[in-house]
């Protein structure tokens, strides 16, 4: 997958991030690069870094984390409603995630929604 092709307008690419996503098995590396395609589509000036050693965005708004056999998208719910909260998985008082085990989980609909969600309440 060739992202920067594919992003016209998008800041550089992170590195490190790169590496992070390149290392990874099948499926969670193309999983990783199809969500990090949506959140570089969704906002083409977003910061990208490794934070916590793992990819992150806008200073740990959204991350995403590969694991043993699904990648977490994580999202902050500073300022969000209850029912926004419910939107997600998770126990986590501050971050909460959505678990994604395959592409065809990936619904790029609903993860935008989300992401616009989160930065509306930033």
């Amino acid at each position: 997958m060739r992202l920067k092709k594919d992003c016209k307008g998008c800041k550089d690419m992170n590195k490190d991030v790169d590496k992070y996503i390149e290392k990874q098995k099948s499926p969670q590396k193309e999983i990783c690069q199809k969500l990090r395609k949506i959140v570089f589509k969704t906002f083409p000036d977003i910061k990208e870094e490794m934070k916590w050693g793992v990819p992150s965005y806008e200073d740990g708004k959204y991350y995403f984390v590969v694991l043993k056999d699904h990648v977490n998208l994580g999202f902050s719910l500073k300022g969000l409603s209850k029912k926004e909260q419910e939107l997600f998985e998770g126990s986590g008082k501050t971050m909460k995630h959505i678990k994604i085990h395959s592409l065809k989980e990936i619904d790029e609909k609903k993860i935008v929604k989300l992401l616009k969600v989160v930065k509306r309440n930033e």
